[in-house]
């Protein structure tokens, strides 16, 4: 691990990922443990509201069946709590992909999910009308942010091999900025 100027600790390629065992916000419980044997994908969002994680998550979502065919699962972790997640129809239909709600942010903190004002602004100023209108033409939610939830939060991404051992890292430098699907396909196979 390495920590940066903000004490912000980062996580290293090649190390085995930091264990979780939690509660998704359809009562199951999720054992990162029991995902050994299968490449997983995990997606660190902002707010249940946010147009541009919404777009990602209904874009791996269309992928979720051929990547698992190829022995590779996700999950999606969310800065929202459960029960707002699950007053969301499209956060709903997510499922049967684990969709963990850490409003507390302790897990972004462990896999060291960036914050920053400056990052989101830019995202904000540059793409945001952009990214809210196709979110709105997909039928996916945009709303202000509940209680707690941080308009600050860089979205990250990590592949995680067949023994948990981290093989890529994304942390994002922007709201739009994601790990390419054809990376995750790549490492699927």
């Amino acid at each position: 691990m390495a920590t940066t100027p903000s004490s912000r600790v980062l996580l290293d390629l090649n190390v085995t990922a930091p264990n979780f065992e939690l509660t998704d916000i359809f009562g199951r419980t999720i054992n990162l443990e029991d995902y050994r044997g299968k490449k997983v994908f995990i997606g660190f969002f902002r707010h249940a509201g946010c147009p541009f994680c919404n777009l990602r998550v209904h874009f791996l979502q269309k992928n979720h069946l051929a990547l698992k065919a190829k022995n590779l699962e996700m999950i999606f972790f969310f800065e929202s709590s459960s029960k707002l997640l699950l007053s969301s129809m499209f956060h709903k239909e997510v499922s049967p992909i684990p969709l963990i709600g850490d409003p507390e942010k302790i897990w972004y903190a462990t896999y060291g999910v960036e914050n920053s004002a400056l990052k989101s602004a830019k995202s904000h100023l540059t793409s945001f009308i952009q990214t809210a209108i196709k979110a709105k033409m997909n039928k996916l939610p945009i709303h202000t942010m509940a209680s707690g939830e941080s308009i600050n939060t860089i979205p990250a991404e990590f592949l995680l091999d067949e023994n948990q051992i981290i093989r890529k890292i994304h942390y994002s430098k922007g709201l739009n900025d994601r790990m390419s699907i054809e990376h995750i396909y790549e490492f699927a196979e």
